[in-house]
């Protein structure tokens, strides 16, 4: 079994993977300036760079079809770079872009699963500042608790089954940055666990 792990940022979530000492066979960045390649490289993990602005170039925001048909392509090698490198399992680990069906369609033909961490709990917050939405929602009253999940990607955003759900309280008399710090010590525990359930069902 093997975990091929997708990451766009400083890889604390792909750590926690790390220390538990999961079968990590390869980490896939979409930016060349991740510092979770530099922690990839420290335990030995091999990696690779998978940049979308490569394909969008010099390509204006106004060439919409172009950067479309661009996007799409970099789905499509993304997914072909994924599959050659066997993975049982697909882990995004603070990958920060949307996976289109012209990369999960080939994968689900290989039988090859891919699971996601979403700092919210199922049906809220779906796509970008889920915690900082979450926070906000708790300072108004509107909401007493917030979360993490895990959960299968497919190509409605953060609406694929949850594998973990943890509950947080929101509380109002803390700041963002404090709520923000107790939701990631809950994503380390939770990305362990749903990696390891999902592992588990790969092999059954």
């Amino acid at each position: 079994m093997s975990i091929l792990v997708l990451i766009s940022g400083s890889g604390s979530n792909l750590q926690a993977l790390i220390d538990a000492k999961l079968p990590i066979k390869h980490v896939v960045s979409s930016s060349p300036t991740a510092y979770g390649l530099e922690r990839a490289q420290k335990a030995g993990i091999p990696t690779s760079v998978h940049s979308l602005q490569t394909y969008y170039g010099d390509l204006p925001k106004t060439a919409k079809g172009e950067r479309k048909a661009a996007r799409s392509q970099f789905n499509k090698d993304l997914s072909t770079k994924v599959l050659e490198l066997k993975p049982s399992l697909v882990v995004c680990a603070g990958w920060m872009l949307i996976l289109a069906p012209s990369f999960l369609d080939p994968l689900a033909k290989a039988n090859v699963s891919i699971i996601n961490l979403h700092p919210a709990l199922p049906g809220a917050f779906p796509g970008i500042n889920a915690i900082d939405r979450a926070w906000e929602a708790g300072q108004k009253g509107e909401l007493s608790k917030g979360g993490v999940m895990i959960h299968y990607v497919i190509a409605a955003v953060d609406e694929g089954k949850p594998l973990v759900v943890k509950e947080i309280d929101l509380r109002k008399d803390e700041t963002l940055d404090e709520y923000t710090a107790r939701v990631h010590q809950i994503e380390h525990i939770a990305i362990v666990e749903g990696t390891r359930k999902a592992l588990e069902a790969a092999t059954n």
